[in-house]
């Protein structure tokens, strides 16, 4: 059960929380507009993006989007990627869409949920900024924190479905560069997801020592040399997880 409760633990509005879930069958009330123009700056200038957290606190008193058009958006085109594999590499029909259903509901939700609840925890517990007698105090909100998930999650997918599948011929290749060249590639997807992440939380004032979101990229980049040296080849990996 998702957080509902807007008290000190830093969780949702009850309110913002129904409205972002009756606007997901409501596609007329999504700002589609605005989404791809976000996908856009995560992509070319992802500090624009999160400037405009400052506005949604302004406007609507809260940090977190209040319209799941991003989310829609992002679940549509991962069920595409997916779809592209599936063609490629499944086999039959049914595993082909069970395939399709745990691209979406698993890694990208499910696993999404978990990574903003520990994320969303962590900061409030550990990140806020110490309160002076005359500041209001303020927490993370868990939706604010899914959020920041689903950002740090598009540019991974353009790099971690898309690129891969443009170049899966040559990163299915048995040689060191191949290994060498997807290494590199799941290196820069998932330092950049944490890069992402960082940018969001150090969006909000109220937080401080934001950087422990950075550690992560530190651990990936020091694991390179250890996973071509001994020919591991991550394309190779996920391929066999999901098709066999």
């Amino acid at each position: 059960m998702l957080p509902t409760q807007g008290k000190p633990g830093g969780t949702s509005r009850p309110g913002s929380m129904s409205t972002y879930f009756r606007r997901i069958i409501k596609p007329k009330q999504m700002d589609l507009e605005y989404t791809f123009w976000l996908m856009l700056q995560l992509v070319v200038s992802p500090k624009t993006a999160y400037r405009h957290t400052a506005y949604h606190k302004q406007t609507k008193n809260q940090w977190a989007r209040d319209d799941p058009a991003f989310v829609v958006v992002t679940c549509i085109l991962v069920m595409l990627a997916a779809t592209a594999y599936c063609v490629t590499f499944g086999d039959t029909l049914w595993h082909s869409f069970l395939t399709v259903l745990s691209a979406v509901v698993v890694d990208y939700l499910l696993l999404g949920f978990a990574i903003a609840t520990a994320c969303w925890l962590i900061s409030n517990k550990f990140l806020r900024k110490k309160l002076h007698s005359h500041q209001v105090e303020q927490h993370v909100e868990w939706l604010y924190a899914f959020d920041v998930h689903c950002n740090s999650y598009f540019p991974l997918f353009l790099v971690l479905y898309v690129l891969q599948f443009l170049l899966s011929p040559l990163l299915l290749w048995r040689s060191f560069m191949a290994n060498a060249l997807s290494c590199g590639l799941y290196a820069v997807g998932l330092g950049y997801y944490h890069y992402m992440a960082f940018l969001g939380y150090s969006a909000l004032p109220f937080l401080e020592k934001t950087q422990v979101f950075l550690w992560p990229i530190g651990l990936i980049f020091l694991s390179i040399p250890f996973a071509i040296l001994t020919g591991f080849n991550p394309t190779r990996f996920t391929l066999s997880i999901y098709f066999g």
